[in-house]
């Protein structure tokens, strides 16, 4: 396997060592992403990209569906949008009872707070799951198994 189509593929099926090395360059590309304005977020979406097809090819090697990552993938962006409505709601219904704002504000920041611990949990629960799990031994409805070769440029 190559590395355009490790990280640009859907297809097929990779063992725990080659999603191991593509996590470890992924998780580069985010830290370098990171730091370049504006390009960095255009970097960040390939990432996640190449993120989504490299665990949609494990979840093949265990006989899974790639669908299997969505509710991880989605929950993030769920907290964390209904926590910043919760805290705008909850400073426009301090603003119409009379009340700080500023504070009912301040206390949906701790909900916020929790909704990204969660989702952070998840997803570390969810990528150790994926790198740890073993596929399955022979062929399935994904294609062959794996060679137990590392990933080849």
């Amino acid at each position: 396997m190559n590395w355009k189509s490790l990280f640009f593929s859907a297809e097929g099926r990779i063992g725990r060592q080659a999603f191991w090395i593509g996590w470890l360059m992924l998780l580069g590309v985010q830290v370098v992403a990171g730091w370049i304005p504006v390009i960095g977020h255009a970097l960040g979406l390939v990432a996640l990209f190449a993120w989504v097809c490299l665990c949609t090819k494990r979840l093949h090697d265990m006989g899974r569906s790639g669908w299997w990552q969505a509710p991880a993938l989605a929950l993030g962006p769920m907290l964390v949008i209904g926590s910043a409505l919760w805290i705008g709601v909850g400073a426009v219904m301090a603003a119409v009872t009379n009340h700080d704002p500023e504070i009912a504000a301040l206390a949906g920041v701790g909900v916020l707070l929790v909704s990204i611990v969660v989702a952070f949990v998840t997803m570390i629960g969810f990528t150790l799951w994926v790198g740890i799990a073993e596929g399955q031994p022979g062929e399935n409805r994904y294609g062959e198994p794996p060679l137990l070769t590392p990933v080849m440029v």
